[in-house]
């Protein structure tokens, strides 16, 4: 599962930078995201907070490998891009766009990397069954 967890560092790229850049500089990450509508400066904080623990999450399951978990990032990022969709239809702010965007890039980078990884799993023959495999040499086979 190389590949897919190699796609696993944009995600944590973007939120960990995201998170970081709207609890210091609300009004400028707005502003570079193209926001059109007025958030205070309470609220993008509290989403940089978000965006930040969820990037430390995905950055431990990256350096851990935790591949069980590979499957919900990608269902998590279907709940934040429906929910982007709405947020953009109720509110026509093209933040929710550029947000779209960099969300989708992510979860077509990984759904690519994740089916090609599970066909190659597929593909390669079992360790368990070659005859020089440990397991076998202790059985004297």
């Amino acid at each position: 599962m190389r590949r897919t967890n190699l796609s696993l560092i944009y995600v944590a790229t973007y939120l960990v930078g995201t998170g970081i850049f709207f609890v210091a500089v609300p009004r400028l990450a707005l502003k570079l995201l193209l926001s059109t509508g007025a958030y205070g400066e309470i609220f993008p904080r509290v989403a940089g907070l978000l965006f930040l623990g969820l990037g430390i999450i995905v950055v431990q399951i990256i350096r851990l490998r935790v591949e069980f978990l590979y499957p919900t990032t990608l269902a998590v990022r279907a709940v934040f891009f429906v929910g982007f969709v709405w947020l953009y239809l109720i509110s026509r702010d093209p933040l929710f766009l550029v947000l779209l965007a960099v969300l989708g890039v992510g979860m077509v980078g990984f759904s690519v990397s994740y089916v090609l990884d599970k066909r190659d799993i597929a593909h390669r023959p079992s360790v368990a069954s070659h005859p020089t495999t440990l397991r076998g040499i202790h059985r004297g086979v």
